[in-house]
Order: C-alpha cells, then structure tokens, then sequence
C-alpha cells in the first residue's frame, strides 16, 4: 500500500453521482480507509489513478467516454510489478455477464454487484488492497461458463489462448500443477490444505510459485489459464 501501511486508500469512479456520494460516505467512516477521489468516467478514472496514488480503484463497468473495462486495462498494464496496486474491484449491476468477464481479462482483481452489502465492500477492498482476488467460490462456476461460452464463439482466439495457457503450465511441478487444479475448482487454501493433507502456509507459498511461473495476478487469473490450459472444464 501507498502511504500510511494501515491505510488503503480508494479511489471511487462511477458516473451516478448517487452511487458514488454513498461509497464514499460509507467507507469514509470506516477504520482504515481513505477516499481519496472520485471519477465520473473512465478517462477521469486512469488521470486520477496516476495523481493520486490509490490502492483501490472501485471501477463501475458502464461508464460515459471511457467505460470501465477500456479503464482497468489503462490502469494495470503499466504496472511494473504484478503484486502490487494498484488493484481493481470491478462495480456491476449484474452478475458475471460478458463485460465482468473482459473486465477481469483485462486485470481486474474481481467484482461486486452494486446491491452488495456494505460489509461485504468493505472486506472485498481490504482483500483486493492485500493482493487477493475477490470472486466467491460459488461465481467460479459461472466464470468458466462464460469462458466456455466465449471459447465456442471464437475458436481461433481460443486455439491460441490455449496453447499459451499450455505453455506457461508446463512449467509447474506435478504437485502445483495439482494445486492450480484445486484453485480452478473454486478451493480456499484451506480446503486445498484439508484435501491434499499440506498446512495452509505451506499451500499459499506454492499458490505465490504459482502465480509467479504462470503470470497471474491472483486467482481469478489463474482460474483463466487453468480453464485455457484445460486442467478444468465448465461442466
């Protein structure tokens, strides 16, 4: 984190005017947070990232000028190192349509819909601010069905798309190889931990080795390459 250690700072960017004065109202108030902007566009979005720092960057999808997924990718390209912010929690009306898809494709570290609770916010910022991936275990399954989905309309992306995934997880030994598999299933590291009979410290240092031989961000992306390098299906 940038600044204080104890202290994430956020960066709100929504064009509802309303949505954005209650974010920040609410996380304003709470412990460890500060807001330290908002942006009512995508354009006003990737500026205010680069002035200000932040950790976080709560990132409405549909927006006027530049929408949120053209954003992200502004956004996370750039950064040197993919273990540090910023990081971006994509804001959806929806649940995993087409748009939080490409959003996560283009770095996004996850997404909520904008009913979510209050509390729930509040621990997805603390997670994104902390390097993990916000996306429940039980919204896997619908992410690798988009994937899938996607795969069957455009099976020359998807050709190319595996064969990197191939490639990259080639690397890994047999035991992480067995690691990412669990990660793609939708297993915390303490149930991938309980199922192969490891201490959980021991599973989140191979599931860093992971990510760091493999190019992912975090696990959402590596659930991405174990789908296209076909250790886990949709079905």
């Amino acid at each position: 984190m940038t600044g204080d250690a104890t202290t994430t700072r956020v960066l709100i960017a929504d064009d509802q005017a309303l949505q954005r004065l209650g974010t920040a109202m609410f996380l304003g108030g709470q412990d460890g947070i500060d807001v330290v902007g908002e942006a009512v566009d995508g354009h006003e979005a990737v500026r205010q990232t680069e002035q200000l720092r932040p950790d976080v960057v709560l990132m409405d999808i549909r927006m006027p000028r530049m929408d949120g997924i053209a954003a992200t990718r502004r956004i996370i390209e750039p950064k040197r190192d993919p273990g540090s912010g910023p990081w971006v929690l994509l804001l959806t009306t929806f649940d995993i349509d087409e748009y939080v898809l490409a959003g996560l494709e283009a770095g996004a570290s996850g997404f909520l819909t904008k009913d979510a609770e209050p509390a729930d916010l509040l621990s997805a910022i603390r997670a994104v601010a902390a390097g993990d991936a916000v996306i429940a275990p039980s919204a896997t399954r619908r992410l690798l069905g988009r994937l899938a989905a996607r795969t069957a309309d455009t099976p020359a992306t998807a050709t190319d798309e595996r064969m990197r995934a191939e490639a990259v997880v080639r690397r890994l030994t047999e035991r992480e190889r067995e690691i990412l598999l669990a990660i793609g299933s939708g297993m915390t590291n303490t149930e991938i931990g309980r199922e192969l009979l490891l201490a959980e410290s021991t599973v989140k240092n191979y599931v860093g080795r992971i990510f760091t031989k493999i190019g992912a961000r975090d696990r959402v992306h590596a659930v991405i390459t174990a789908f296209r390098a076909g250790l886990v299906s949709a079905d």
